[in-house]
C-alpha cells in the first residue's frame, strides 16, 4: 500500500511540496479550508503577480534579515532563476519590469495556477477543499472540519503550509499557532509585516489628502534609507516604501510605543540649494505660493510641512532643513489582518534542517507559517515556493527516498 503524504494548505508552498512528492510512489493528498486553491496567490495577481526579483543573487538573499542563513538554504536549491524556468515549464513566460521585479507576461496569477493544478492532478495529486484542519493527534491523525461534519485522516507524513495571519478571509487565520504550541512547538507570536502605520493626522489634513500618493521621497529610520513612494490614508501611511521599512518601524513601536521616520521631500536638491531658493524675497506672495514657486513644494508635500513643522519653524530660514529631514511620528502598527504578510511563526529552533518538527516527527512546515519575513518585491513568493520544495524533499527523505 502506498504511503500517504497529507499536505495542508493549497498555496504556493503546499502545492510545491505536492509537486515534489508526486510521481514518487507516494499518495499525495492536498487539503485546503477554502472552496478553491491559491486564494492569496490570486489576490497577489490582481497587482500583476510579482513572482520574484531579478537583482543579483548575492543581494537577493540579503532581503531576509536575520533569517538569511535558513532561507538561503532553500533558495540555493531553488533560485529566482529556477522559479522563472519552472513557470516557463507551465507555459507562463515572465519579464523583468523597470524596477527589476519579475512578472508573468499576462500580469495574472490565474493562468499559472490553473496550469499548475492541472499538472498536479495529472500526476495523481488529489485535492480536498473545504477541509479545515482543527488539530493533529498521536500518530499523525489529522482532524478536519468539513461542510458534512468531522473527518479524520491517518497520514504517514504531513506537510503544514497553513500560511501566516494576514488576510484572514483568504484562509490564513493563524489558528494553528495555538494547537502547535500546545504540542510543544515553539511559536513566535504572529505580527504584521509589510504593513501600514497609524499617524495622528489633523482632521483638515486627513480630509484633504486621504488616498494621496507621496512620490519621489526618501524615508530614513535608523540605518534604513530608501527612495520611493507611499500613500496617505485616513489612518496613516501605507505603500511600498513604508512596507520596505515596516519591520524596523514595527519593532520600534512594539518596544517603545511609537516610531519617528524622517522624510526627505526633495531628494534631487541639497539643503543648501533649497535654502538659497527659499531666501529669495517673496514680496506679497503667501508662504504657500513662495514654497511652490521656489522649491516646488505643493499639494500633499506642502500639507505634510504644514502638519509637522512647528509654527516657529515655518519660515524661509528653517524650512529647507525640514524639507530634507521632516519627522513623522507613527503611533501604532495597523492590524495584522490588513498586512500583506506576517512575521513570527514556527521558530527554526523547533525544526530540523529538513523543516520537520522536532516535537512531532514526520510533520513538516513550509511557507509563511515559518518564522521569517521579507519585503515585497518577489521575495515573499520566492521563499514560499522554495520552502515548499525543501519540505517536500524532506518528506521524501522521511519516507526513505533520496529526497
Amino acid at each position: 500500500m502506498k504511503k500517504l503524504a497529507a499536505i495542508i494548505g493549497g498555496g504556493p508552498a503546499g502545492l510545491m511540496a505536492a509537486e515534489v512528492l508526486s510521481g514518487q510512489g507516494v499518495q499525495v493528498d492536498v487539503y485546503d479550508a477554502m472552496p478553491s486553491l491559491g486564494r492569496k496567490l490570486l489576490m497577489a495577481g490582481k497587482s500583476g503577480l510579482n513572482l520574484t526579483h531579478s537583482e543579483p543573487y548575492e543581494k537577493f538573499i540579503t532581503r531576509y534579515g536575520n533569517r538569511q542563513p535558513e532561507v538561503q538554504t532553500w533558495l540555493n536549491d531553488f533560485t529566482p532563476d529556477d522559479l522563472r524556468t519552472w513557470a516557463q515549464g507551465l507555459g507562463v513566460e515572465t519579464f523583468v519590469g523597470t524596477s527589476g521585479r519579475v512578472f508573468p507576461k499576462e500580469m495574472k496569477a490565474s493562468p499559472l495556477l490553473r496550469a499548475w493544478i492541472q499538472r498536479l492532478s495529472a500526476s495523481g495529486v488529489t485535492f480536498h477543499l473545504r477541509h479545515k484542519l482543527t488539530g493533529i493527534h498521536a500518530g499523525k491523525s489529522l482532524h478536519f472540519l468539513t461542510p458534512d461534519g468531522g473527518v479524520t485522516v491517518q497520514a504517514d507524513a504531513v506537510i503544514l503550509a497553513l500560511g501566516g495571519g494576514s488576510w484572514r478571509k483568504l484562509g490564513s487565520d493563524g489558528e494553528w499557532a495555538g494547537w502547535l504550541g500546545q504540542a510543544g512547538v515553539k511559536v513566535d507570536p504572529l505580527k504584521p509585516s509589510n504593513c501600514g502605520f497609524d499617524v495622528e493626522w489633523s482632521q483638515v489634513f486627513r480630509d484633504k489628502f486621504d488616498g494621496a500618493p507621496i512620490k519621489s521621497v526618501i524615508v530614513s529610520f535608523g540605518g534604513f534609507r530608501q527612495q520611493g513612494e507611499f500613500i496617505i490614508t485616513k489612518e496613516g501611511v501605507e505603500g511600498s516604501l513604508v512596507y520596505a521599512a515596516s519591520s524596523l518601524l514595527r519593532d520600534e513601536i512594539l518596544t517603545n510605543g511609537s516610531a519617528v521616520m524622517h522624510l526627505d521631500l526633495a531628494p534631487d536638491k541639497t539643503e543648501a540649494q533649497l535654502a538659497e531658493r527659499l531666501s529669495k524675497p517673496r514680496g506679497s506672495r503667501s508662504m504657500a505660493s513662495h514654497l511652490e514657486k521656489t522649491v516646488g513644494m505643493k499639494g500633499v508635500k506642502a500639507g505634510l510641512l504644514r502638519e509637522f513643522v512647528p509654527r516657529e519653524g515655518f519660515n524661509e530660514v528653517q524650512l529647507a532643513a525640514y524639507i530634507k529631514h521632516l519627522p513623522v511620528r507613527l503611533s501604532a502598527v495597523r492590524p495584522l489582518d490588513e498586512a500583506i504578510s506576517s512575521a513570527g511563526g514556527v521558530m527554526f529552533e523547533s525544526l530540523t534542517e529538513d523543516l520537520m518538527l522536532k516535537a512531532l516527527p514526520g510533520i513538516f512546515c513550509a511557507g509563511e507559517m515559518l518564522d521569517w519575513e521579507a519585503p515585497t518585491g518577489g521575495y515573499l513568493l520566492t521563499a514560499c515556493f522554495a520552502s515548499g520544495r525543501w519540505a517536500g524533499h524532506g518528506a521524501l527523505r522521511w519516507f526513505g527516498g533520496t529526497g
